[in-house]
């Protein structure tokens, strides 16, 4: 009798400006696919772990961070991100488990390529570098008007905004813009999605694109 094939790990990054509404549907994603017996393993950017943790400290609150420069900020990025791969997200993988990432390269590729204006072959090649050959099965942009992610940030209910969170609209508008481009160079990987939407819709519509793109994650 052949024995039954170990299923095969899925990374799915999520991606898009702040306040999109990664973080919810990322938990909706997550029970979806534990329903069918997968393990899933849910992180984020930067973060994710002690090191990656510590990283983000210095990124988000460190209170000398109006004074980083984007070439600091990208490498801190993708430092934290080279620990995230070969801490948890390669060796999840490799166990069949489907990976979650709040954030992933895209990111740097969009708000320290696009928004921070730096050149295109340095950024991609200090991500590739950092990530090795794990690259998204699937990712997932939560597009919302930068007038409704700014909006968003606002009514939080949690802490002072971040430092990432205090930028300007002419910032966010790039972001917005960088994340669109991406989609349209990466149609295979890349589904932008209406973050407008109500977040019920919007789960239905990431589960219905998860189960076309990832066949083989209905195999448990």
């Amino acid at each position: 009798m052949p024995n039954k094939s170990k299923p095969v790990g899925k990374l799915i990054s999520f991606e898009g400006s702040e306040g999109s509404g990664k973080s919810t549907q990322i938990m909706r994603l997550a029970e979806h696919l534990q329903k069918l017996g997968r393990e899933v393993i849910a992180t984020r950017e930067p973060g994710g772990t002690e090191i990656g943790e510590q990283i983000r400290n210095i990124l988000i609150h460190n209170h000398r961070g109006d004074e980083m420069c984007p070439e600091t900020e990208l490498l801190l990025f993708t430092a934290a991100r080279a620990q995230l791969v070969r801490e948890v997200i390669a060796p999840a993988l490799l166990r069949g488990a489907v990976v979650l990432s709040d954030r992933y390269l895209d990111s740097s590729t969009v708000y320290q390529g696009v928004a921070r204006n730096l050149a295109p072959d340095p950024v991609n090649q200090i991500n590739r570098f950092a990530v090795g050959n794990v690259m998204p099965h699937l990712t997932i942009v939560l597009d919302v008007p930068t007038e409704v992610s700014l909006q968003r940030i606002r009514q939080r209910a949690s802490d002072l905004p971040d430092r990432m969170e205090r930028e300007n609209i002419e910032f966010y508008n790039k972001v917005r813009e960088g994340y669109l481009l991406l989609a349209r160079q990466w149609p295979e990987r890349v589904v932008v999605m209406d973050g407008t939407q109500q977040p019920n819709a919007l789960e239905e519509q990431i589960w219905g694109a998860v189960q076309l793109r990832l066949l083989d994650l209905q195999t448990a």
